[in-house]
């Protein structure tokens, strides 16, 4: 759901539209149709009028995912059902409300004696919510900073599910004080990219573009013009070229040349151009990638699926092992000093670890962690990456020389694509970083040779950081 069908202004997603799309998904075979209000914009007397007019046009179930973002959730679940709605979302109590589903105990009690009673017992919910209070708790570093209903959500249209993890990606890329104006750029980035609908994967490509903007100190009124020759990040590239599907109303077409740079886009639905799954490649990179010996077809069809994710998450296992077997409270935030913990490594084989003391910072920033293991002392050294960098010693590319090549994001160089001394064409991709799951792909602005390279994989870059620079051409 976007936009607002109540809003006499609206004339892209409209209540027509709605219908429209609804009879075609029904005609497609269908079972069920469901309207997923990912941003919690439906406002109670819209969701009566949609679901109204879609329950005299379609002849399947009708089903409601919301969000209680803006505080009218449990209202709008309440109009939903009045005009016969048959399934809606819903939280249990304690992990209801704002970014999450309304409260489910709130609506069961509303509905209770009513011909839409549900028939759930209100004292077991209340048990289940006791619980899941608990175990939230473990989890409240992970939760937006909304404290409150925000209205202004009708304003920028963020996804529920996105606020937090926006808020997350801002703060690693150490623009914590610029949330409010990425919000604003929120909205402006929705409109460049024509008025789409935001859910994922979408809503990433808008949150990515936002940050960008910020970073980069571009606009609405001023991308056209200072964003011409600037790489955009991947997700934004992959949206102009069509990789996520052709949106309602089309492409803004001066904006998609400028973030393509020559590249064609493609017409039709993306998914159709894709070549067969090779299984047996990807169980060969398995084996030799991660020495895994018994590949099975989870395994593959996890890594066809998502192959960076699963060669990440690989990795990550060959690192540090079965890291499920610690319990949550000490897999995310560690142990305190005289804490110890439990875990169990086999049927009767537990091990008992104590935290004893931790070191001062050495000068690289390393600091050295004693446990007791089983009555066994134990020395580790950790890099500590909470520590201020005062400075990094890169250097950092002279805005003015044409022959320098900077980082426009704060990330992790993920893949160097070219070599010292190569020659490169204008808008070839050069290298990519990565910030937060977001990738910018830098491309040469001009054609010429390649003098040096300043990064290698897997280093950590601020922006503005030197990372190629270009062999001048002989006078």
């Amino acid at each position: 759901y976007t936009g607002d069908i109540l809003d006499p202004k609206e004339t892209k997603y409209t209540l027509d539209y709605y219908i429209r799309k609804a009879k075609e998904l029904e005609d497609m075979g269908c079972h069920i149709f469901a309207i997923k209000d990912m941003a919690g914009l439906l406002k109670p007397y819209a969701a009566k009028e949609l679901f109204t007019a879609l329950k005299q046009e379609l002849h399947i179930p009708l089903h409601l995912h919301t969000h209680d973002t803006t505080g009218n959730g449990v209202s709008t679940v309440l109009m939903a059902a009045e005009a016969g709605v048959d399934i809606a979302d819903l939280a249990i109590q304690s992990m209801s409300s704002l970014t999450s589903q309304p409260s489910m105990n709130a609506v069961v009690e509303a509905l209770r004696g009513t011909e839409r009673d549900t028939g759930l017992d209100p004292d077991q919910l209340v048990e289940l919510s006791h619980y899941y209070q608990g175990v939230r708790q473990i989890f409240t570093g992970f939760e937006s900073e909304m404290k409150t209903p925000n209205t202004e959500i009708y304003k920028y249209e963020i996804p529920g599910g996105q606020y937090s993890n926006l808020l997350a990606q801002v703060k690693s890329m150490g623009s914590a004080d610029n949330f409010e104006e990425i919000k604003h750029l929120y909205k402006e980035a929705n409109e460049l990219l024509g008025n789409i609908v935001k859910v994922t994967p979408s809503s990433k490509v808008v949150g990515d573009m936002a940050i960008f903007m910020s970073k980069n100190g571009l606009n609405k009124n001023n991308i056209l013009t200072e964003g011409k020759d600037i790489s955009y990040p991947e997700s934004v590239v992959d949206y102009f070229i069509g990789n996520i599907g052709q949106p309602e109303g089309g492409f803004p077409k001066e904006l998609q040349e400028i973030v393509l740079k020559g590249r064609k886009p493609i017409d039709g639905r993306a998914g159709a151009l894709l070549p067969p799954a090779d299984f047996d490649a990807i169980a060969k990179h398995l084996k030799e990638a991660h020495v895994m010996k018994n590949v099975n077809p989870r395994n593959i069809i996890s890594y066809a699926l998502y192959p960076k994710v699963y060669d990440d998450y690989c990795d990550h296992w060959e690192y540090y092992t079965d890291v499920s077997k610690l319990t949550s409270d000490v897999y995310f935030f560690g142990l305190a000093k005289g804490e110890e913990t439990s875990i169990e490594i086999g049927e009767g084989k537990d091990i008992l670890i104590k935290f004893i003391d931790m070191s001062e910072p050495d000068s690289e920033g390393f600091r050295a962690l004693t446990f007791e293991i089983n009555g066994v002392m134990r020395e580790v050294k950790v890099l500590d990456k909470h520590l201020e960098v005062k400075s990094d010693g890169k250097l950092k590319a002279d805005k003015n020389n044409p022959y320098h090549l900077g980082s426009s994001i704060p990330g992790t160089i993920s893949k160097i694509l070219v070599k010292e001394g190569e020659e490169v064409k204008k808008n070839q991709p050069l290298l990519t970083i990565e910030a937060m799951k977001m990738e910018t792909s830098i491309v040469a602005k001009e054609d010429g040779v390649i003098d040096k390279i300043y990064a290698v994989e897997g280093e950590k870059v601020s922006q503005g950081d030197l990372l190629v620079s270009f062999a001048k051409e002989e006078e």
